[in-house]
């Protein structure tokens, strides 16, 4: 398994602070001090390219959309096929959480 490779103190101890980060807006200070622009809008670029794909989204619309490369798409796909299913998981946590934003935004229209 790939995440035996991560493992170790400092990893520990970057993750522990992300979990301990209480809001989004402590999520925003963090990453920016943490991160730079453009390793975050990477970050968030794959976190899409995986919620594309599960939707069953081709490789030129989520290109077209996303600007990731094909490369990039086929990283997250190899991962949502044979990795941890960690993708998964968090796109069905913060799907739950932003369905009732969903809801009311499409009774809105």
């Amino acid at each position: 398994m790939q995440i035996e490779k991560l493992r170790g103190k400092e990893l520990d101890q970057l993750f522990n602070a992300i979990l301990s980060l209480r809001d989004l807006e402590e999520c925003y200070l963090f990453f920016d001090d943490l991160c730079t622009v453009n390793e975050i809008q990477s970050l968030a670029q794959r976190l899409e390219v995986a919620r594309m794909l599960k939707e069953g989204k081709t490789y030129h619309k989520i290109e077209n959309s996303t600007g990731a490369s094909t490369a990039t798409i086929s990283r997250v796909k190899r991962c949502l096929n044979y990795g941890n299913d960690a993708y998964q998981l968090v796109l069905d946590r913060i799907k739950d959480e932003t369905a009732p934003e969903e809801e009311q935004a499409i009774g809105e229209k």
